[in-house]
C-alpha cells in the first residue's frame, strides 16, 4: 500500500503502522524530519511544504493521512487572545482546503486530523479525546488515549507517545511538539479500519471479474 503521511512531525499517528507498506512522510521542520527518519528509517522522508506536496502528488497514494497545524484552531488559542495573552488572528483555512480537496479529488481513503476548535467544525467530524478527524470511512468508537496529558511536562509527553525530544534543536517548543502528537493506539486504531476497508474492497472488486 502507498500511504502518504503529511506533517508528519514524529510520527506519533504512524507508529503501529508496521513496515509492510511503502509510507512517505513530509514535514518541513527539518530537525523533525531528521529525527522521523532516525525513528522510522524505512519511510521516505521528504523536507517540504505538506500543504502543497498533497496538491502536486496525491494521485501517487491509496491512502492519505494529514495533520494540518492546528493553533489557530485551538480552544487554547482562542482563549489567550480573549485574555490578551495572545494576538488574535485569522483561523488558518488551510485545514477545510485539504478536507474539501480529499473528499472530491482523491479516489483512495484519508483521514485530516486536528484539535477540536474553539468554533463549531465547518464540516462535521469525529472527535476522540483532544482531537477531530474527518475521512471518507466511519472511525470506530473508542476511548482515546490522546487526552490523558493536556499540559504536562515534556517528559510526560515522552512517556505517553514513547518518543525522545532531547536531541530536538529546532525552533518548536518541545511541550508542544509532544502536545500535538496522536497517539499511536488512536493512529492505528484508524489506520487498521481503513485498510481494512481498502482490502475488504480489493477483494470484493477482484471476485467480479
Amino acid at each position: 500500500m502507498r500511504i502518504l503521511n503529511l506533517y508528519a512531525c514524529l510520527g506519533g499517528n504512524r507508529y503501529l503502522w508496521g513496515d509492510d507498506h511503502e509510507i512517505t512522510a513530509v514535514e518541513l521542520d527539518p530537525e523533525l524530519a531528521r529525527m522521523y527518519k532516525e525513528r522510522f528509517p524505512n519511510d521516505t522522508v521528504i523536507v517540504a511544504d505538506a500543504h502543497q506536496y498533497l496538491l502536486d502528488h496525491y494521485k501517487e497514494f491509496d491512502f492519505i493521512w494529514s495533520s494540518p497545524p492546528c493553533p489557530t484552531h485551538s480552544r487554547a488559542r482562542f482563549w489567550g487572545a480573549g485574555s490578551g495573552k495572545m494576538e488574535t488572528v485569522y483561523p488558518d483555512m488551510g485545514l477545510y482546503q485539504e478536507i474539501l480537496f480529499l473528499q472530491h479529488y482523491f479516489n483512495g481513503k484519508w483521514v485530516v486530523e486536528n484539535v477540536i476548535p474553539f468554533y463549531e467544525p465547518l464540516i462535521p467530524g469525529k472527535k476522540l479525546g483532544r482531537h477531530i478527524f474527518w475521512s471518507n470511512f466511519i472511525i470506530p468508537n473508542f476511548k482515546s488515549k490522546d487526552a490523558d496529558i493536556n499540559r504536562g511536562l515534556v517528559s510526560d509527553y515522552e512517556r505517553l507517545h514513547k518518543i525522545d525530544l532531547s536531541s530536538y534543536k529546532g525552533d518548536q517548543r518541545k511541550d508542544k511538539i509532544g502536545r500535538n502528537l496522536v497517539h499511536f493506539d488512536t493512529g492505528k486504531t484508524i489506520f487498521d479500519t481503513a485498510m481494512g476497508i481498502i482490502k475488504s474492497t480489493n477483494i470484493n472488486q477482484s471476485s467480479l471479474f
